[in-house]
């Protein structure tokens, strides 16, 4: 018998042009979808950076809270009715806006978001910030986040907490700026909506933004519950008890959902990178169709060969399948590798988690087997019809 992988290897490597050819394009559809998904994983996973930080197990928000680039404030007097529940270890209130932070180098203005809070007590899960309570207590002192986009000026690298950077900052959309002291660092990252961030007190934060912001009037609060409290327990006592009209009350995982959901079905940017990677899947199909329909007709006398002497349909099917299962493995690999060095890039440039998944290897390797497979069954057709009588003549 016929070897069952060594005939569709030799029917591929016949003429090692076109099968390198036939790789190269493989290889460059798995590394579309590979960039493509790996884009939009970034998206989702740098919106909710900040959601994943929260030391809390439930969160209220306002009721018009969209996601962290449009949401309003609601009042702080509902954060404090939900402490009376005994499972309730402790609340705090967080003021977040957009500020204008002026570049020390070219004097140019950028947004960043601006995080305050009471420091009396970390309420981010990030060692730099938790460590230098005591500094950004005092006056216009700020943390500025170390893997901010560089258009800031600050160099992370070269900063020296010896030394403190003074910035101008103020609340974005025009007014007076505010010179601040950057006493230290801390490492969050940006996303698609910022590009940086800063942490400091709440008083400073009122500071900064003026007339802006008012004291009682917060846009998260966050509430820890004690160890062993039933969460969904404690959030359904809450929502059954507090007012629904003017706050809306999260577990954390659902204020992260909450985020991710809005950049995937509310923006024109989730779906463009879900697009590009089902269109990097047809792209891969033609390929590979137009490789084996070729492959197909240019050994269309040897399989009418093999059908005249017995072999069924079924027989010659399984080797067309087989020379997709090859193509497909063999153009996966140097699409991965390349995929992976672009990875590495694409991060240092934008300091967004760009970064490889075993999920994410395995479903493109399935994509891969499945795209492939697709194409070999189109091109079968071409077999099924032949007639070696016809051939022959």
């Amino acid at each position: 018998m016929i070897n069952r992988i060594y005939l569709p290897w030799l029917q591929l490597t016949y003429n090692k042009f076109k099968f390198v050819v036939a790789l190269s394009g493989i290889s460059f559809a798995v590394l579309l979808m590979f960039m493509q998904l790996g884009f939009r994983s970034a998206l989702f996973e740098s919106a909710a950076r900040l959601h994943n930080v929260l030391q809390g197990d439930i969160i209220l928000v306002s009721p018009q809270y969209i996601s962290l680039v449009s949401f309003r404030p609601f009042s702080e007097r509902r954060l404090y009715q939900a402490r009376k529940f005994e499972e309730v270890e402790y609340v705090a209130p967080v003021y977040l806006d957009a500020a204008q932070l002026t570049n020390p180098t070219n004097r140019l203005k950028y947004m960043i978001l601006t995080i305050g809070f009471n420091p009396e007590r970390c309420i981010l899960d990030l060692p730099e910030v938790c460590k230098n309570l005591k500094e950004i207590r005092q006056e216009d002192n700020l943390l500025f986040d170390a893997l901010s986009r560089p258009e800031y000026g600050i160099q992370a690298d070269k900063f020296n907490p010896q030394k403190p950077i003074h910035l101008d900052v103020g609340a974005s959309g025009g007014g007076p700026s505010r010179e601040v002291v950057i006493s230290d660092l801390f490492k969050l990252g940006p996303s698609f909506s910022y590009n940086g961030h800063l942490v400091t007190s709440d008083l400073n934060f009122l500071r900064i933004f003026g007339t802006r912001s008012q004291k009682g009037l917060i846009s998260l609060g966050i509430i820890k519950l004690k160890q062993g409290a039933n969460v969904e327990r404690v959030l359904k006592n809450m929502r059954t008890t507090l007012p629904h009209k003017d706050v809306l009350i999260l577990s954390k995982q659902e204020f992260i959902d909450l985020e991710k959901n809005h950049w995937k079905n509310n923006t024109p940017i989730g779906f463009i990178f879900g697009l590009g990677a089902a269109l990097s899947f047809v792209v891969g199909t033609i390929i590979v169709y137009q490789v084996l329909y070729t492959d197909v007709s240019d050994h269309l006398a040897e399989y009418a060969t093999l059908k005249a002497i017995g072999y069924r349909d079924i027989y010659l099917l399984k080797i067309v399948f087989q020379s997709s299962i090859i193509l497909a493995i063999l153009g996966y690999i140097p699409g991965l590798i390349i995929s992976w060095g672009l990875y590495d890039m694409a991060t240092q440039a934008t300091k967004l988690p760009i970064y490889m998944n075993f999920d994410r290897l395995v479903f493109i390797c399935c994509s891969t087997i499945f795209m492939c497979c697709i194409s070999g069954a189109l091109a079968v057709n071409k077999l099924r019809y032949a007639n070696p009588s016809d051939i022959f003549k």
